[in-house]
């Protein structure tokens, strides 16, 4: 090792040494403060606790429209076709989809077929809200 690449790390710790035995580094050892800086920075939920909070929201009477349902989850993908997904009001789109039933149509929606996830992305949707966005869209055809 060079003789100024020794030094250079002389000096740096110490600077460190210096500046910790002078009280330059401050650590707050509150307990509000050290719960603040261990705090998780997010929160886990499983689809189990989605699945009961749709289903108190269907019971308490919050169940959403099928036109509330589309504009929050469904649109994204279905009012422009996104990785062909069949577009709202387009008949064309749903010409083979429909023959195979509603049953069909919501068990897909329901437990993901292709690109689309799970209840299309909307995880506090009730089967029943789900089927009303299904309505909804082929509402007309």
């Amino acid at each position: 090792m060079k003789v100024s690449t020794l030094l250079n790390w002389k000096a740096v710790v110490a600077l460190v040494a210096g500046a910790v035995l002078a009280g330059g580094v401050a650590v707050a050892s509150d307990s509000s403060s050290i719960a603040d800086r261990i705090k998780p920075s997010g929160q886990v939920r499983l689809a189990s606790e989605a699945g009961q909070q749709s289903a108190s929201a269907a019971q308490s009477g919050g169940t959403r429209s099928g036109e509330a349902v589309y504009n929050q989850a469904c649109a994204a993908c279905h009012a422009g076709g996104v990785l062909g997904a069949p577009r709202k009001g387009n008949a064309g789109d749903w010409e083979d989809r429909l023959p195979q039933g509603m049953a069909v149509l919501l068990e897909h929606s329901i437990n993901g077929f292709n690109a689309m996830p799970p209840r299309g992305g909307c995880g506090n949707c009730s089967d029943e809200e789900i089927e009303a966005a299904i309505e909804h869209m082929i509402a007309g055809l």
